[in-house]
């Protein structure tokens, strides 16, 4: 059992280390909002066309960062055990695995835009989107850069770095849209291309500002890749142990992104099915979803790696006060969101467009939408949770079944068999999420009431 104060004292701590990460999380997602609100003040089929092209790029950017995702934990094991050498190490490896997906990334998705038709996708949408994409996916590889060194710098317990950054790019990455989208100071109307050559250079500016600023704080040098003179050893050889040590942890976790963003990528190819005003309707729900999940997410991120420092650290009786109140305020945050979205719905999608048919279906979508946002929130968690002990596979092996065996089945079943339409697809979605929490938060209290996870 738990005191409560032991358990008070965690969630303090759990919630301090979450809370900049929270809001550069925010931050991060503000940017897309911007995006799609902007864009879609010029016409529904450049938000449509928004809406498919992030699916697309986004389901390959989550694997990715799935990939990286061992940065952060093993950091902060080695933090833990007060091994400032490895830290820099698990730093160095970690770029070099970003540099190595970006590159798989780029060759895959540049390649598949050219494809793009093969989608099923209403013309009009496809007619747009071709620059948009590009730019999109070239923005991938200095966001990759990024996350590397954010998770690193929230491992070592200073979150305060990336989120500022995150939060100066939201307000460039609007200036910028103003700029390129509508025409301003001397520039052309780009349109919807004007959105991502925003987002590219946004992007490409964060991750050159971070890693200059923690490559000077002096409270970061001892943890830093060690080098002679001024030159860090970026491209010394690689150990093959490490990068097999990382991999362990980081492909499972990959796959578990990919079921869940996969999921949410195959919804929107149906809503496309549907028609324009569906698949418009999605992404402004799903921006709204995308915004509320940032909380829930930082929070998984900030547990993760508590309970991988404190496995360094050798604390393991601190192990269940940490998850399960990170787990508690999840829930309980997820709920506020979850009552905002039935309640405030339409006046939610009136912010995005003008559009009366695409207002009244994503405002359905959003009551939807609020009921498993509880869900969501203790799924996400639990998940960050078990990444912390450093446990994956079986996770992994949840998240498919969630997504892929209940989740689109299920919609594919509401929206094209019953007269819910795209209601139907979104049920799905949240019935899988209700799986995934329960058999995540389960599978927490079984690996923690061991004498050793």
């Amino acid at each position: 059992m738990t005191h409560a104060p032991e358990f008070l004292r965690e969630l303090r701590a759990t919630l301090t280390l979450a809370f900049p990460i929270v809001v550069g999380q925010v931050g991060q997602t503000l940017m897309g909002i911007t995006d799609s609100v902007m864009i879609g003040r010029v016409g529904k089929v450049p938000l449509a066309a928004a809406a498919f092209a992030n699916g697309i790029c986004n389901m390959v950017f989550i694997v990715g960062l799935g990939l990286l995702l061992p940065v952060a934990v093993l950091t902060a094991r080695a933090h833990g055990a007060r091994e400032p050498r490895e830290c820099g190490e698990y730093l160095r490896h970690g770029v070099a695995l970003a540099a190595g997906v970006g590159a798989a990334t780029l060759l895959l998705l540049l390649p598949l835009g050219t494809q793009l038709h093969r989608f099923g996708q209403p013309a009009e949408v496809l007619a747009e989107i071709g620059p948009y994409y590009v730019l999109l996916t070239l923005s991938l590889l200095p966001a990759y850069f990024f996350q590397v060194f954010k998770q690193y710098s929230e491992a070592l317990g200073r979150p305060w770095p990336p989120m500022a950054i995150l939060l100066g790019c939201v307000v460039l990455n609007g200036g910028l849209n103003w700029v390129f989208i509508y025409g301003h100071l001397g520039f052309p109307a780009w349109g919807l291309a004007g959105a991502g050559l925003a987002t590219l250079i946004a992007r490409l500016l964060a991750c050159l500002i971070l890693w200059r600023w923690l490559a000077r704080m002096p409270g970061v040098r001892a943890e830093w890749p060690a080098g002679t003179g001024a030159t860090p050893p970026w491209f010394a050889r690689l150990g093959v142990d490490r990068l097999r040590e990382m991999l362990r942890i980081g492909v499972p976790a990959a796959g578990q992104w990919m079921f869940e963003v996969g999921a949410f990528t195959a919804a929107a190819v149906m809503m496309g099915w549907i028609g324009t005003v569906s698949l418009a309707a999605h992404q402004i729900a799903l921006s709204c979803a995308a915004f509320t999940f940032m909380f829930p997410l930082g929070l998984s991120s900030a547990v993760a790696v508590r309970l991988s420092k404190t496995l360094g650290e050798g604390r393991r009786e601190a192990l269940r006060p940490i998850g399960f109140g990170a787990l508690a305020a999840g829930f309980a945050v997820m709920t506020c969101f979850g009552l905002a979205f039935a309640f405030g719905g339409t006046w939610l999608a009136r912010g995005f467009t003008a559009e009366a048919d695409v207002v009244a279906l994503a405002a359905r979508l959003l009551v939807v939408a609020g009921l498993f946002q509880i869900l969501d929130g203790g799924q996400v968690v639990g998940a960050g949770a078990l990444r912390g002990l450093h446990d994956v596979k079986i996770p992994t092996a949840i998240t498919f079944v969630a997504y892929w065996v209940l989740a689109l089945p299920g919609g594919y079943l509401l929206a094209f068999h019953t007269p819910l339409g795209g209601v139907g697809v979104w049920t799905g979605l949240a019935a899988g999420l209700g799986f995934a929490a329960l058999l995540l938060g389960w599978r927490f209290h079984r690996l923690t009431g061991r004498r050793a996870p």
